[in-house]
Formats: structure tokens, C-alpha cells, sequence
């Protein structure tokens, strides 16, 4: 009995390791503004709750096994967690680099504000990626990230063992698609600062001795901010479909 117990707290701590690591580092959970304390609870109770339909796969690994065998399969829980909530984050981290040349291309780069991380960057950024946050959870994506970690048992045996060349093709093709998806979004922006500097560049040609770059900013900035108001909606919702769509995928 004390045997049978020991093996289920343990296939219960495994289920953790994986689990919590997601959890850590998932878009959305893995907020610098909700405390470790908080997170540390939600992703005991998230394997707790998983526990009872996990067991029967974990438990395996962990029956009859050595210490050092047990240790690698921690290793493994750990690496493949942090592997699921990195490739989901990729995509946010992505959002977050196209906000920042967003902000560059109206002229704000130079304007100092706070990221959700806690990252000095430009104060456009929290505008754009904050609301993809947001629905992140209001939309429920944030369940099928716990569907996907259910889904991952199938594909990664516990203490079968991870391969680093596998790991990290898949986390190429994911950050692959995540900046491609980020360029797509931002492409009116992309293609707004092309057409405005090569105006300024041409204009402070023809016109040597007029600061045309300092007269033209407040134009540059007023474009901006009214295409961010013409296509943030659009923008943050076509992100938002195409994420949910490469969760379920």
C-alpha cells in the first residue's frame, strides 16, 4: 500500500513538473504582475485536477523505477512543460516585437513606457499587446492550451525522454509561424513607414536647408495613431484567430 501511494505521488509530482513549467511560462499566466505565489497555487490546482485522468499514463514511468531513472523523468517532465508554454508564448513575444516597430515607424520609439513584463518599451506596445492578452481568456484560448498539455501525454511519453533536435525544430517552425503571423498583422504599418520615410527622404532632398524631418513628426505621429485607430481592432482579432487556430491545430 505504502508502495502504491508512493508511486502516485509521485506520477502526481510529474504531472506538476510539466504542467507548472507550462503554466510559468504560458502567454497570459506568465505575467509579471500576478504574483509567483498565485501562479505556484494555480498550477498545483491545475495538476490536482488533472491527477485523476493522468495518472494511469504517468504512473508507469515511476512504478518499479530507479532514483536516477525517477530524476530523468523530472528532467524530461520539466524540459518538455517548458518547450508547450514557450511555443505558445513565442507568439505574444512575436506581437510584441511588431508593436515595437509599429511604434518606431509613427515616431514613438523614443517615448519610454511599461510593458506587462515589466520592459521598458515604447508606450504604444501595452495598447496593442494588452488587449491580445485579454482575449486570450476571454475567448477561452486559455483552455485549449490545457487541452493541448492533455493532448501532449500522446505524443511524449513520460520518461520516454525528449530530443533536443526535435525540441528545437519544433520550436523553430513555431517561432517561424509566429513572426510570419506578426508581419501579417502589421503590415499596413509595415508599409506606412516605407512610404513615409521615402516621402521625408525625398522631400529633405529636394528641400537641403528646411528640417524636414522635424517639421514632418507631428504628420508621421497623427498617421499613426489614426491608422492604429483604423486597424487595431482588426488587427489584434485577425492575431487572436489565428493563434486560437494554431492551438486547436
Amino acid at each position: 500500500m505504502i508502495a502504491g501511494l508512493s508511486a502516485s505521488v509521485l506520477a502526481t509530482f510529474l504531472i506538476f513538473c510539466r504542467v507548472g513549467t507550462c503554466l510559468m511560462v504560458a502567454p497570459g499566466f506568465s505575467r509579471s504582475n500576478i504574483p509567483v505565489q498565485v501562479r505556484l497555487f494555480l498550477a498545483i490546482n491545475v495538476s490536482l485536477m488533472l491527477a485523476p485522468l493522468l495518472e494511469a499514463i504517468v504512473r508507469p514511468a515511476v512504478e518499479s523505477a530507479t532514483t536516477a531513472a525517477v530524476v530523468r523523468a523530472i528532467a524530461v517532465e520539466l524540459a518538455i512543460g517548458f518547450l508547450i508554454g514557450l511555443s505558445a508564448r513565442v507568439f505574444f513575444l512575436a506581437l510584441e516585437t511588431m508593436a515595437t516597430l509599429i511604434a518606431s515607424t509613427m515616431g514613438l520609439s523614443g517615448i519610454a513606457g511599461a510593458t506587462d513584463d515589466g520592459e521598458h518599451t515604447p508606450a504604444v506596445v501595452p495598447l496593442i499587446t494588452l488587449p491580445a492578452v485579454v482575449l486570450l481568456f476571454l475567448t477561452d484560448q486559455h483552455w485549449e492550451l490545457l487541452r493541448g498539455l492533455i493532448s501532449s501525454y500522446r505524443v511524449w511519453q513520460p520518461g520516454v525522454g525528449l530530443s533536443g533536435e526535435t525540441a528545437l525544430s519544433q520550436l523553430t517552425d513555431h517561432l517561424s509561424q509566429a513572426f510570419i503571423l506578426s508581419l501579417r498583422v502589421a503590415s499596413p504599418f509595415v508599409i506606412y513607414g516605407v512610404i513615409v520615410n521615402f516621402a521625408i527622404g525625398l522631400a529633405n532632398k529636394l528641400t537641403p536647408a528646411i528640417p524636414v524631418y522635424f517639421i514632418s513628426l507631428p504628420f508621421v505621429l497623427f498617421g499613426g495613431l489614426m491608422l492604429i485607430y483604423l486597424t487595431c481592432r482588426e488587427m489584434v482579432l485577425q492575431f487572436t484567430i489565428a493563434f486560437a487556430s494554431w492551438l486547436t491545430g
